[in-house]
């Protein structure tokens, strides 16, 4: 007897939309209903090889034969070579790696573990906008306020300052004149808002969830000398940026900084693994197993897909591919933010593009940028939008593996739509 079909289940907990997804393939997913749409969003932004990558996968089921999962105390290869292979590809600095976590939120909390135990400080900073994780304490690290409304405030800790947010500025300035008061600032924060205990600063070098904003590489040299200045480990969320999104393999990289420690998570599964890690410098070390430790973290199967992941996006000219066709889209998206009003700014490095969207006196429209969301089904595209429907940011991300004449369709299905829209 056959299995009947279940759709839009009342035993869900949470809404999901009436389209059922039925199989994907490369940067394509496609419904029930035979209908395929252009994932921008390479799912939740973790399908960095795009969908069923058969490499990755026949390397999985290689690894399933032998040993899915085993408890952390023990050794396995997969595990190791990961590790290998992290502290290969990262900042010359990072030579630590914990694995025994299974998610980004987690990775961040060890890393503020870690930075707290290690300077018996307290306080963290994080920025406006800040997305970071949805556990209790990265929630409370939020740079949005309706992320923290709905619970009782359990963590003191916490401190926001305002983003590099250059298109709008919290200080009312230009780049070409501020001398950074975004980083200078700081000091103030950490002086009269504090506890004057930091022990670390945790930031998404690019802010995936809050809008795609690209600080200017002068904003990084000035805060790496801040952390220095006032003994804060600096710690870099890559867990959206990490593993090939801007055309290197860490935006570390991309902005020529090296931070204390890196979280990692969501690409480097590569085609929907769950793996995770957190990078650190040797003097970080020593926080206990049993302070920071998952049953499902250093899974053997995802640390095998993790490191074929890894060994594709290092062979030649995979990332010279991200920089080419993310810069075919954003030159694109720059003769559209011409044509159309609505368009206040195209901002991006490699292919984590965001497009903002604005009322006629530039406030702004956070109801068109949903709209034009909720239209790109029909269009074929599938888009998501910042600060879960609170932003007036539309992202273009989409897998690493995109080709040129796929990015051409990609940029004339959204012209038809953004033409419609008008």
């Amino acid at each position: 007897m056959g299995t009947k079909e279940i759709t839009n289940p009342d035993s869900l907990y949470y809404k999901v939309d009436d389209v059922v997804m039925e199989r994907g393939e490369g940067i394509y997913l496609y419904d029930s209903e035979g209908n395929e749409y252009i994932d921008c969003a390479s799912a939740t932004f973790n399908l960095n090889l795009g969908y069923t990558n058969k490499e990755v996968i026949d390397t999985v089921k290689e690894q399933a034969d032998q040993l899915i999962h085993v408890t952390s105390s023990y050794q396995t290869n997969a595990v190791n070579k990961l590790a290998e292979k992290l502290v290969e590809i990262s900042p010359d600095n990072l030579t630590k790696v914990h694995p025994k976590v299974s998610s980004g939120s987690a990775a961040n909390e060890g890393a503020i573990k870690m930075a707290q135990n290690y300077s018996g400080k307290t306080d963290v900073i994080s920025l406006f906008r800040s997305h970071l994780g949805q556990t209790y304490m990265m929630s409370a690290l939020s740079g949005n306020s309706f992320r923290r409304e709905p619970f009782p405030p359990q963590f003191s800790f916490g401190l926001q300052v305002p983003d590099p947010y250059c298109n709008r500025c919290f200080y009312n300035q230009k780049p070409d004149s501020c001398g950074m008061l975004c980083v200078e600032r700081i000091n103030d924060f950490i002086e009269y808002a504090s506890n004057g205990k930091i022990a670390a600063m945790i930031i998404e070098p690019i802010s995936g969830n809050g809008g795609n904003i690209v600080p200017p590489k002068e904003y990084f040299k000035q805060l790496r000398k801040l952390c220095d200045e006032h003994d804060i480990a600096l710690i870099f969320d890559e867990i959206q940026t990490g593993f090939g999104r801007t055309g290197k393999m860490f935006a570390a990289d991309y902005f020529d900084v090296k931070p204390n420690m890196m979280t990692v998570a969501k690409g480097l599964g590569g085609t929907g693994f769950q793996v995770a890690a957190t990078l650190t410098e040797e003097k970080y070390t020593g926080l206990a197993g049993h302070n920071h430790s998952f049953t499902y973290g250093s899974n053997v199967m995802a640390s095998a897909a993790a490191c074929k992941t890894i060994e594709i996006m290092q062979r030649p000219g995979f990332l010279e591919n991200v920089t080419i066709v993310g810069k075919y889209i954003m030159d694109s998206l720059e003769h559209m933010k011409k044509e159309f009003t609505f368009i206040a700014d195209v901002r991006g490095v490699g292919l984590m593009i965001g497009v903002e969207i604005v009322k006629e006196n530039n406030e702004p429209d956070v109801e068109l940028t949903n709209y034009i969301a909720k239209r790109a089904m029909d269009y074929g595209l599938i888009l998501r939008t910042s600060r879960y429907g609170f932003g007036n940011v539309f992202k273009i991300r989409p897998p690493l593996t995109i080709t040129l004449s796929e990015a051409e369709v990609l940029c004339f299905k959204l012209r038809k739509l953004l033409e419609d829209i008008k």
